[in-house]
């Protein structure tokens, strides 16, 4: 049978969920298995975009088929390459706050990071006053020109990431993708001899997603002092134009977690975001809870810091970041589109305080409260914006 590799790699990705050692409650397996569902239906999308003569942009990660700590406020895309072939982008850049484009060597195993070859922001690019552009990606050549970036030995993915600050008011643009020598032919018709590869392909890639995600949190949170974060840091293996802070959390029910950070300059930083995410290593659900805030949703106080309150218990304030039932889980920070490194003064610093003490320690404690009437339209802001983000 074609499907029965698929079959025997979806019992072996639950028994992998079900023995994971962070699972305690009925929550964390009822997760699990939701992580599981998500990415068997990565994994297959995944095995039948595996197309580097014929490629297209599929989506890597999204609201129903999340890993890696996905961000909330991504577009994560991807395409098969190879290194001695010739890629055409095209596409219309947006209104959003960063467009970048990295190039790896691989994908993620349980045992190892992929090698990022090449990554740069459209800051690099030559963009038409309409917003369109071409790039291409390919094989080192004399006259290459503006747009055109050499892949390095081993590329064998390409990746893109649209990031939203504004949720509710910044445009999704366009992007496209073809090989240049096979553009206007077709590929060949299947076979079920292909279709049979392609179910064991979907089969490694979901045991091998399983696997790598759960254990790298070990590579680059867990080893942290719980409830700290880091100073900012160029991302390990992501974008020259990222920086970030990491950490993780476990906070009992009468505590909290107050974060401050200076919020950035918009030049220094276009975009600038926070959020929580479980021990599957995914983010919480940010559609229907306020998981994560961006410096354009969060409320910043007269004196030019953000403070943020993580949390079970509601306090009542605008920067409320809930935990949703999650008592331990990590804590991420992203600074991008830089255009300069961050000094630790810069980054953020946390402190676990008794939750009925807030509005004694919070300095601006009665400008940051809110309605339940306006937290309810905070709410319905997101959910809306998410809405229109995955159709737009």
């Amino acid at each position: 049978m074609a499907t029965e590799s698929f079959a025997e790699a979806i019992a072996e990705a639950e028994r992998i969920i079900r023995e994971a050692p962070h699972i305690r409650t009925e929550q964390d397996l009822a997760e699990g298995l939701d992580y599981l569902a998500g990415s068997i239906k990565a994994s297959l999308h995944l095995a039948w975009a595996y197309e580097r003569e014929y490629p297209y942009f599929v989506a890597s990660t999204g609201p129903y088929s999340k890993l890696g700590l996905d961000n909330p406020d991504t577009l994560y895309f991807h395409s098969y390459i190879r290194d001695d072939a010739e890629y055409v982008v095209t596409g219309r850049r947006g209104s959003t706050a960063d467009l970048s484009f990295q190039v790896m060597n691989g994908d993620y195993s349980p045992a190892s990071s992929p090698d990022s070859l090449t990554a740069f922001d459209d800051r690099e690019l030559e963009i038409a006053p309409d917003g369109t552009y071409e790039v291409r990606f390919g094989p080192a050549k004399a006259d290459a020109g503006p747009n055109y970036f050499t892949l390095a030995p081993g590329a064998a993915m390409l990746i893109a990431r649209e990031v939203y600050s504004d949720w509710a008011n910044e445009k999704r643009g366009e992007i496209r993708i073809h090989r240049a020598d096979t553009l206007g032919t077709a590929p060949p018709a299947a076979t079920e001899r292909l279709s049979a590869k392609r179910f064991r392909t979907a089969g490694r890639i979901l045991v091998s997603r399983i696997k790598t995600f759960l254990a790298f949190p070990e590579w680059h949170y867990l080893d942290l002092p719980v409830n700290t974060l880091t100073e900012p840091r160029s991302t390990p293996g992501g974008l020259t134009t990222q920086f970030s802070s990491v950490g993780h959390y476990d906070l009992a029910d009468d505590q909290a977690m107050v974060i401050t950070v200076p919020a950035p300059a918009k030049d220094v930083a276009p975009y600038f975001g926070f959020q929580l995410g479980s021990l599957w290593y995914v983010s919480l659900d940010y559609i229907n809870h306020q998981t994560s805030l961006t410096a354009d949703q969060a409320r910043v106080d007269p004196d030019g810091m953000i403070r943020y309150v993580v949390s079970e218990r509601d306090p009542g304030l605008a920067n409320w970041i809930e935990c949703t039932g999650h008592r331990r889980g990590f804590l991420q920070f992203r600074w991008q589109r830089l255009s300069r490194a961050l000094s630790p003064e810069e980054g953020p610093r946390a402190e676990v305080v008794p939750f009925d003490e807030l509005p004694k320690l919070l300095p601006h404690h009665e400008g940051q409260q809110v309605t339940p009437q306006e937290w309810a339209d905070r709410i319905a802001v997101r959910q809306t914006a998410v809405a229109r983000r995955m159709l737009g």
